[in-house]
């Protein structure tokens, strides 16, 4: 089995990797991966999500998949933070309409207006993402 070069290997990863390295290359054949390397794989999994882990680890996917859910942890990645975006429209004639959907740890909030004005987006923003 081909080892992956160590730059290929996330940090977080590279001592569960260096575990299952040494566990296969004294356990010729396909024997059973055991129940501790199989707990630390599900929780890279849980942290860094499956596909990455199953790659980085030579590990079948569902398999880890099922593992990682086992627990009852939902399997989800990090979000990166929200950065901010603003978008401007060429002025038109007639009334403008304008729809935004947000989306934050608190909910989700669909902002829909038609007029020349527009509300205090900035203010509902921060009511989603601040938490109460």
């Amino acid at each position: 089995m081909k080892t992956k070069p160590a730059l290929d290997i996330p940090t977080a990863m590279r001592k569960v990797h260096r575990r299952f390295e040494r566990w296969r290359s004294s356990h010729p054949g396909r024997p059973p991966i055991p129940e501790p390397l199989w707990a630390a794989a599900a929780e890279l999994a849980r942290q860094h999500g499956v596909f990455r882990t199953a790659q980085v680890l030579c590990l079948d996917y569902n398999k880890l998949k099922r593992r990682a859910g086992s627990t009852g942890a939902l399997v989800r990645r990090t979000a990166p933070p929200a950065a901010f975006l603003e978008l401007l429209a060429p002025p038109t004639a007639g009334v403008a309409a304008c729809l935004v959907e947000l989306e934050g740890p608190r909910g989700r909030m669909r902002i829909q207006w038609k007029g020349t004005s527009a509300p205090d987006l900035a203010g509902l923003g921060r009511a989603l993402w601040e938490r109460a």
